[in-house]
């Protein structure tokens, strides 16, 4: 019997059709849509009088450039206003269901499937947004695409693809307590750097995957793309089929055994073999944060910035060169040092109500640094609505936390009105740290919400042990 890994068996369960020797056509059961990048393609659509494929496969919100401030503000911007509006009119004349700012089941796009129940293990997803990655958490491949791939896939529900190359990251023991898939994440990329995974599916495996929660292994997924892979995947077991269960059951629907049998077949057989393969020692990790303006550039907290001396790589030693003239740091300077004026907690990376629940565990009875600002952004309504009932909305406003009730991307990326001003330091729980994400001259410092919060609380860049000293 020829043993095969997960996407292999996904790939091959959806290529329609052989396009010469390489391409296939490859079947899509969910596209995503946002606000940002899908008026072009529906344009396209709509002048050659083509319809939606499959409406019913296809999910859209508004996340991108929306406030997360009050709905009123939402036509504040011209283009923002736009973009949403375009969204709004092509969703209502095709048929596709869209989650509206501030709608019971709004948010981050790769929030809210995973909440739905719309992201199934074996399946394939898609959305023109590179953290598409994200849901294969459960086991689906996923993958970021292009306006134009859109367009063929509200018209086709099939998308032109060549097939990837495989990666193992084998992550063996456990992590230790108090770290994160976060800091697991950041020490990925600043082992295999953000090219490693170019041209690859990267399967996580081994004991420590096997403990992380569904929410976390979203968080590992998400930051794949940061390692240049084209998507991340694990391997569907008891907790996927746990999590799915009861999102369908907030559904009102039941999932027969039949079906969670097929779901559980995709998983990559014992002896199936991988292009590549990585080990990474999880009892090693530590918790992390990054100093430049990529991802691969991290250190654990309290350890010192690289010299460049150091750097034996050319082009990562050019890099960390321009990375520390723009963030203002020295070589050899200890992370810790760095006083913060803003902290982030939020995104399609961490804004799930986990990532809530410990943020609001190291504010209690702790007051957020009166030099730093700190905001709270939920992932989507439902995170909002169980912060809510857990009352973690009390204590981040009684530690002066700035705590949105409306869901988006927020300050993940400067394209809507939580952008910051030139200069300021932040310390954020999204997945990126380029120049200028955060709004022109900001300097971004990703990591994982337990260093967030404690860093918020201290003022400068902080593990929760060290509240109090």
């Amino acid at each position: 019997m020829n043993k095969k890994t997960i996407s292999q068996k996904i790939w091959e369960s959806h290529s329609v059709k052989a396009l010469g020797k390489d391409e296939v056509l490859l079947y899509i059961d969910l596209h995503l849509l946002h606000e940002i990048n899908t008026p072009q393609a529906f344009e396209s659509i709509s002048n050659k009088k083509i319809a939606v494929r499959r409406p019913d496969k296809t999910l859209a919100t508004e996340d991108h450039n929306t406030p997360t401030t009050s709905i009123l503000d939402i036509d504040k911007d011209t283009s923002t206003w736009t973009q949403i509006r375009l969204l709004r009119e092509n969703c209502s004349k095709y048929g596709i269901e869209q989650n509206k700012l501030g709608d019971h089941n709004q948010g981050i796009t790769h929030v809210i499937a995973p909440e739905q129940g719309r992201v199934l293990p074996g399946s394939t997803v898609v959305c023109c947004d590179s953290h598409t990655t994200t849901h294969g958490a459960f086991g689906a491949l996923a993958f970021g695409i292009g306006t134009s791939q859109v367009e063929h896939v509200l018209a086709t529900q099939t998308l032109r693809a060549i097939p990837f190359r495989s990666m193992c990251i084998e992550v063996s023991k456990q992590l230790p307590e108090g770290t994160s898939a976060k800091d697991l994440a950041l020490t990925i990329i600043n082992q295999i750097g953000t090219g490693g995974g170019q041209g690859y599916i990267i399967e996580y495996r081994g004991d420590a995957i096997k403990s992380l929660s569904m929410e976390q292994r979203m968080t590992l997924c998400n930051m794949s793309v940061e390692a240049g892979a084209s998507a991340g995947i694990i391997s569907p077991d008891e907790k996927t089929i746990e999590y799915l269960k009861k999102a369908f059951a907030l559904k009102g629907k039941h999932i027969e055994q039949k079906t969670i049998d097929t779901w559980l077949s995709y998983a990559t057989d014992s002896g199936a073999v991988f292009d590549k393969y990585i080990e990474i020692d999880a009892s090693t990790v530590k918790n992390r944060i990054t100093w430049g303006t990529n991802p691969s550039q991290s250190v654990p907290v309290g350890e010192h910035i690289p010299f460049i001396k150091d750097i034996k790589n050319t082009s990562e030693n050019i890099a960390a060169i321009q990375a520390l003239k723009y963030m203002k740091l020295n070589e050899g300077q200890n992370i810790s040092t760095l006083k913060i004026t803003n902290v982030f907690v939020g995104s399609c990376t961490n804004g799930r109500i986990e990532d809530l629940r410990i943020v609001a565990e190291i504010l209690k009875n702790n007051k957020v640094h009166h030099d730093v600002h700190m905001l709270i952004v939920p992932g989507s309504m439902s995170v909002l609505r169980q912060a809510l009932d857990e009352e973690l909305d009390k204590i981040f406003e009684s530690a002066g936390a700035d705590f949105r009730s409306l869901s988006g991307c927020s300050l993940c990326v400067g394209l809507n009105t939580d952008k910051l001003d030139a200069n300021k330091r932040t310390v954020s729980t999204s997945n990126r740290n380029f120049e200028g994400r955060q709004g022109t001259g900001v300097r971004t410092h990703i990591t994982s919400p337990a260093i967030a919060a404690a860093t918020a609380i201290r003022g400068f860049i902080s593990t929760p042990a060290d509240i109090g000293k």
